[in-house]
């Protein structure tokens, strides 16, 4: 069994709450074990109910501890063990890196996909940084996002090749005989293109798959074979 990840969610608006608990109930190893809309809330639900991740809104206005930046301080000296993914609206590069400066390891911008948020904790778990695809864009435009400081992870036509038929629904044995290989070099090859791509997990890389365009047939050329092929890095940092 896969380890349990508790989360607490916080957010001043009660359908964000709502949406992300229900986003977060597609990971099966997810665990919402608190809400609050504001400060004080939220700090009685952090004294009282133990949590690996806190998913919060930057902006919450009325509590007692404050929000933005000195929210999140006070937290990280209270709990400094606690991981945190940072909601938000804003897009500017200043405070996004400001936020990044003093310990954020995820951002997510509420515009996009929610799905993110479950990547970002998933990441955050491993002690890995994940910023949704708004806010890579954001910093890029400044020159301090992932794409600036890093190459695109390089998979071999033979490892994407099994990835592809992967997440088709092909099962490994199927894979193999298809391909003519033993089940432990399509296995290996398996293992190996999700190493690179800093995923542990089948479910994860259904996601990535479907998230960064693996599941488009198109890349394949005429003769059914497929070239070495970058595609982005799951764990951008």
């Amino acid at each position: 069994m896969s380890q349990r990840i508790n989360v607490t969610i916080a957010d001043d608006h009660l359908v964000i709450l709502f949406s992300v608990t229900q986003e977060l109930s597609k990971f099966p190893e997810v665990d919402v074990v608190g809400q609050a809309r504001q400060s004080t809330e939220l700090m009685q639900v952090l004294q009282k109910t133990p949590c690996d991740v806190l998913v919060t809104d930057l902006s919450m206005p009325g509590g007692s501890y404050g929000d933005g930046m000195p929210l999140l301080g006070y937290i990280g000296r209270q709990y400094p063990r606690l991981k945190l993914v940072v909601l938000t609206m804003l897009e500017s590069p200043a405070l996004l890196k400001r936020l990044r400066k003093v310990g954020v390891m995820s951002i997510i911008n509420k515009a996009d996909d929610m799905n993110h948020i479950g990547w970002a904790i998933q990441h955050v778990m491993r002690g890995q940084e994940y910023l949704g695809p708004s806010v890579k864009s954001a910093l890029d435009s400044m020159g301090m996002g992932p794409s600036s400081q890093q190459r695109s992870v390089i998979l071999s036509k033979r490892e994407l090749e099994v990835v592809r038929l992967f997440v088709s629904g092909m099962t490994i044995t199927e894979i193999a005989a298809q391909l003519r290989r033993s089940i432990k070099t399509i296995s290996t090859r398996k293992n190996t293109a999700m190493r690179k791509l800093g995923i542990e997990r089948d479910s994860e890389l259904f996601q990535y798959a479907q998230s960064n365009g693996l599941m488009n047939l198109s890349a394949y050329s005429g003769d059914g074979s497929l070239e070495e092929t970058p595609v982005p890095n799951s764990n951008p940092v």
